[in-house]
């Protein structure tokens, strides 16, 4: 692949503009060309262009969409989990999932993962490479065109750390957003990391009003540490500090995510751990339901792997860990495990196809 050649699916409007210039082409093309790309079609499928454009394009750039490798329906709620391969051949996961409030896709942002969480079949193998921001884009496409019904709302929290990929992630914020592509509110998108405290810091220069998640899954440095290694750099305290500060520059809820795993993370003793952390880090003065900002915990029971030896909580431990923190002031929901007939949580499709090569 000659590397000089752009990537039509990573350019908004104006770089669009700028490389139609280049190659002789009049500039309104490039509206036409980023509508119809972001519609699904390739530069050869596009009707009102002329042919010596086409060609053009084909002598001199690249479009690197996704293609579906292998596509899994769930029976039992109808979520949808695709494997798509790369230009590459490396391969990546995305789910869609079905809400009464609309379509919701989970993508990929980058080929494995370096963070190496403990319980996490994505970093198994480490991080092979990171997406460009077509490549995550093209999830999205893909996976409308294939279903045939509208995706209104975006997570990231598919394979990869979105904050250790982060100029191609915010490419992909903004062309995702776009008016004349895909047109998803950034009200709408979720990011997800681990706790990497230099990209939540820019992450809130951004000024962007998506959804931020925090991956936390344990109240005490020890504990983190044992099963997410990103907490020997950004420890407990400095994450949720840097959580405090983005809240108070955007005025945006941040959720926190907490993997419950038998005997490592769900007791009373931790769920008391974890609200007082909470209140303490994330409320003036204390307060539980006055001052500071608002504390949303989103429990999920560990998705089993066959590498890992983690096991899920009883539904007892996870009553009684809910219970304390509501007790606390704290809001926490169980996350209501989607498509599980087609195992539908990210990595081990992925290491499926990988082992079968």
């Amino acid at each position: 692949m000659d590397e000089k050649k752009p990537e039509l699916l990573s350019m908004l409007p104006d770089e669009l503009e700028e490389y139609m210039k280049s190659i002789g082409e009049p500039r309104y093309r490039a509206r036409q060309l980023f509508e119809q790309l972001h519609r699904g079609l390739r530069p050869e499928e596009m009707t009102n262009i002329g042919k010596a454009t086409r060609a053009r394009l084909a002598e001199t750039s690249e479009l690197h969409m996704p293609t579906i490798r292998k596509k899994l329906v769930s029976a039992i709620d109808g979520t949808v989990k695709y494997l798509f391969e790369l230009y590459d051949g490396n391969c990546v996961e995305s789910v869609v999932m079905k809400y009464k409030h609309g379509n919701t896709v989970c993508v990929s942002s980058q080929v494995g993962c370096r963070m190496g969480c403990a319980f996490c079949a994505s970093t198994i193998g480490g991080r092979v490479r990171d997406l460009g921001a077509g490549e995550i884009l093209g999830q999205v496409i893909v996976a409308q065109r294939d279903t045939g019904e509208r995706i209104s709302n975006i997570v990231m929290m598919g394979i990869g750390e979105p904050l250790d990929n982060y100029d191609n992630v915010i490419k992909f914020l903004h062309l995702v957003n776009h008016e004349y592509g895909l047109n998803i509110g950034y009200r709408h998108i979720s990011l997800s990391t681990c706790g990497l405290v230099d990209g939540i810091e820019r992450l809130r220069a951004e000024d962007l009003p998506i959804t931020l998640s925090i991956s936390l899954h344990a109240a005490d440095d020890e504990t983190r540490s044992r099963i997410m290694p990103v907490n020997k750099k950004y420890g407990v305290r400095a994450l949720l500090a840097a959580c405090r500060d983005y809240y108070e520059a955007t005025e945006r809820r941040i959720s926190f995510e907490y993997t419950l795993i038998s005997g490592e993370n769900d007791t009373v003793e931790h769920a008391e751990r974890l609200s007082q952390l909470l209140n303490g880090e994330l409320r003036r003065n204390g307060a539980q339901h006055h001052g500071g900002m608002p504390i949303h915990v989103n429990l999920i029971p560990v998705n089993e792997v066959k590498e890992r030896d983690f096991v899920r909580s009883d539904e007892r431990a996870i009553k009684a860990f809910i219970a304390v923190l509501e007790r606390r002031g704290i809001r926490a929901t169980l996350r209501r495990k989607l498509g599980p007939d087609i195992n539908a949580s990210c990595g081990q499709l992925r290491r499926e196809a990988a082992g079968q090569e």
